[in-house]
């Protein structure tokens, strides 16, 4: 056999990695002259490849000329950190949906948004249709009322501010009133359901969990023809609800 061949590796973007190498290495910034010393490329490549990542973000230059990273790798990170994050609660999800054969869904609170972190689910227990995003009926699912029912009064008012009732399904609660009353309702530490208010056809279960002092939720979508196992679905997400939260808060 001939020797393996080496892989196609493109060299303006390897020049750009160590450029940023170069100016993470610098805590108070570092000027093109220098940074194309560091880093053997010719200067009139450094500034072109430097005037590129400052343009997206990666890089910033400074009043006195220097280079500093960038807040877009802030951002970065910070996908990164989530990622490790939800590696280790995946397979908690997976138990649930191979479980309960329903689809599994994380959220998040963040930024005043109720946003679908996750979703595992597979032929066998295809997630529900997302025909209107999680974002905008947060008061017609399962996920986004647990996430609710856990704000406190000034949060609550500051989100319903915000995000219109829509009118999903016949059951989809549309006063204001009424949704406060009905999350309310529900005792502290039980599931919150959704029946057929976000999709016809369809019936979901939710519990809290916390990403550190961030609120989310973690929940379950089942067809109407299931809705006999829910009280087992809700013992079952309180168990994992649990796993989720000790994995979600190990420092990585």
């Amino acid at each position: 056999m001939g020797a393996r061949e080496a892989p196609t590796l493109i060299s303006s973007v390897q020049r750009a990695f160590r450029l940023l190498e170069a100016v993470g290495a610098h805590e108070g910034g570092a000027p093109a002259k220098q940074l194309a010393r560091e880093t053997g490329l010719a200067l009139a490549t450094a500034y072109h490849l430097l005037r590129t990542l400052a343009h997206d973000g990666y890089v910033r230059k400074l009043d006195d000329g220097a280079y500093v990273l960038g807040e877009r790798l802030g951002s970065l990170h910070h996908a990164g950190q989530t990622q490790a994050l939800l590696s280790r609660v995946r397979p908690v999800l997976g138990a649930l949906r191979d479980d309960l054969s329903a689809a599994a869904y994380l959220t998040f609170y963040e930024d005043g948004e109720i946003r679908v972190a996750e979703i595992v689910d597979s032929p066998r227990a295809p997630r529900a249709e997302l025909w209107v995003g999680f974002e905008d009926a947060g008061h017609a699912t399962a996920l986004g009322k647990c996430v609710l029912r856990e704000l406190d009064d000034e949060a609550r008012r500051e989100y319903l501010s915000r995000h219109a009732l829509a009118d999903l399904t016949p059951r989809t609660i549309t006063h204001r009133g009424e949704l406060l009353r009905r999350l309310d309702a529900f005792p502290e530490t039980a599931p919150v359901t959704d029946l057929e208010e976000y999709a016809l056809g369809t019936v979901c279960v939710a519990v809290p969990v916390y990403r550190g002092d961030t609120l989310g939720s973690l929940g379950v979508s089942l067809r109407t023809h299931q809705s006999a196992t829910l009280e087992g679905a809700s013992a079952r997400l309180l168990a994992a609800a649990r796993r989720v939260t000790r994995g979600l808060s190990l420092t990585i």
